[in-house]
């Protein structure tokens, strides 16, 4: 596929304006809060826990510590997972798929524990608890 320089410079263009709003100048793993830090060029210092990242939820302290920036400094590369993290998407709060995402709100969503909800647990209980599902169409 062939690009042309008309092309080529409205890339360059986008480029420059994704990174006005700041760009990875350092990234490192704090394995003593399990966390991503990423400084950014405009002086914002962004800080993840690991286990949020869907790329990297489930690695080891040892893979987690190898970080490359990528020369732009909008991507993050962790070449012993091939994993990558894109540095926009992480101020936007954007840490997976949508899909992974929903998943992990829900589960959280789910494990939602307050006054109410146990009363209202206990009192469908005394009732006999969920009424069975109509077998009818």
């Amino acid at each position: 596929m062939e690009i042309s320089e008309q092309e080529f410079q409205a890339a360059v263009l986008r480029g420059e304006e994704v990174r006005r709003n700041g760009y990875a100048v350092s990234a490192e793993y704090d394995a003593h809060q399990n966390r991503l830090v990423v400084g950014l060029s405009n002086g914002v210092v962004i800080m993840v826990p690991v286990h949020l990242l869907e790329e990297l939820a489930e690695a080891g302290a040892d893979d987690l510590a190898e970080i490359e920036i990528s020369p732009a400094g909008l991507g993050l590369h962790w070449p012993r997972l091939d994993a990558d993290v894109y540095v926009p998407a992480l101020m936007q709060g954007v840490f997976g798929t949508r899909r992974w995402m929903a998943a992990q709100l829900g589960a959280t969503g789910g494990r939602a524990t307050s006054k109410a909800k146990a009363d209202a647990a206990r009192a469908n209980g005394r009732k006999g608890g969920r009424p069975p599902r109509s077998t009818s169409l």
